[in-house]
């Protein structure tokens, strides 16, 4: 048996990791631009994440959901204080794709329809509900293609108002930048739009922060430069800096009964240890500064740099789009020559997704080797 042949992948095989550093088995050096996805928030192998998670280990790994863990309240306060949602509750799952199924199974308890509202370009995950939201057919089995979903272009208000005004749908998800389709993000006047008519309406407005949470626009949410709240906030990816950890916030006006959700691993013993040292290095080393810091300085090194078409995104989330050479090229040649790591969103853009405490000597090396494949 092998692992199923699903995923485009280098012929590199990583075996260790520190800060944002990487190392091969034949012990090439990467720098770390893109996190696994996002995933790594506090960079590889930090000592207080492997202290927890160790020192757990020694305690309880694992138990169910039926019975009490102290660990899941700590981690919700913790959340709650420094994201700001301190008026919501926490429901922990695996992954964000779970995250934002739960999104879904919510806002139609409560508002007992069946349909979503959702946004051309986006992705929510790969499950049955999440990829019935995300516009990509070629993603979407034919199970599960009854699921009612309408899609709309992203900052398009009077969409927006035509869709929400018929009371028809049970939600609306936003995410706070769009990441895989190429870096992209709803204006102000569009997130407010919604949360007013969502308000009117009694549609429940999710943001989808799995990739653009945790602190990574250089707010804790993304959504949040735009001055709202959300009646339910999805995260995941770096929520546990590489172990499966994931959440779903909800206001606490959502009353929901016992049973309607569940999980068997969701906010387990490890994944909260996990999680809790997470932001507990967040806030003591000060990663969203840092990240809204390192982000304005790699944005403003690249601006008048020739063969850049558009630079967008927040913080270290960012999409350098190309006009005249491939971003695939450039992104091969970075790993292949200079042994930086980064994605992609499309053939043209390149996605960067570093850890948070990437430092500012690591942004220059990368805008160094970019600045010399352009020339």
């Amino acid at each position: 048996m092998n692992p199923l042949d699903v995923y485009f992948q280098y012929p590199i095989t990583l075996i260790k990791g520190k800060n944002n550093i990487l190392y091969d088995n034949e012990n090439n050096k990467y720098i770390d631009f893109y996190g696994g996805h996002g995933v790594i928030s506090i960079g590889h192998s930090h000592d207080k994440f492997t202290k927890a998670i160790s020192e757990q280990l020694n305690e309880l790994t694992f138990y169910s959901n039926a019975f009490k863990n102290d660990l899941q309240y700590k981690l919700a306060d913790l959340l709650g204080e420094l994201s700001g949602y301190s008026n919501h509750d926490l429901f922990l799952s695996n992954s964000g794709a779970e995250a934002n199924e739960n999104a879904i199974k919510v806002a139609s308890f409560v508002t007992k329809r069946d349909k979503i509202l959702a946004l051309k370009k986006a992705f929510h995950g790969r499950s049955a509900g999440a990829v019935a939201i995300t516009d990509n057919k070629n993603i979407q089995p034919p199970f599960g293609n009854n699921i009612k979903v309408d899609f709309i272009d992203i900052n398009d208000v009077q969409a927006l108002k035509k869709h929400l005004q018929t009371k028809e749908y049970a939600a609306i998800f936003i995410e706070g930048i769009q990441g895989v389709s190429g870096i992209w993000e709803a204006n102000t006047e569009f997130w407010q739009t919604a949360r007013e008519l969502c308000t009117q309406t009694n549609t429940i407005l999710v943001a989808d922060e799995v990739q653009s949470g945790y602190g990574r626009s250089g707010k804790f949410f993304a959504h949040q430069y735009h001055n709202i709240t959300a009646d339910i906030v999805t995260t995941g990816k770096g929520m546990g800096n590489g172990f499966p950890v994931a959440g779903t916030i909800i206001d606490k006006k959502i009353k929901l009964e016992k049973g309607m959700l569940g999980t068997t691993f969701g906010g387990g013993h490890l994944a909260c240890a996990a999680a809790i040292s997470v932001l507990e290095v967040i806030k003591d080393e000060k990663l969203i500064e840092n990240t809204k810091e390192i982000g304005n300085y790699i944005i403003n090194k690249l601006e008048n740099l020739d063969k850049i078409n558009n630079i967008r995104g927040r913080g270290l989330m960012i999409g350098i789009e190309f006009n005249s050479i491939s971003g695939k090229e450039v992104r091969q040649t970075l790993i292949n020559k200079y042994g930086i790591i980064t994605g992609f969103s499309g053939p043209e853009t390149l996605r960067l997704l570093p850890p948070l405490n990437i430092t500012q000597n690591d942004a220059g090396i990368f805008i160094d080797a970019l600045t010399t494949i352009l020339k």
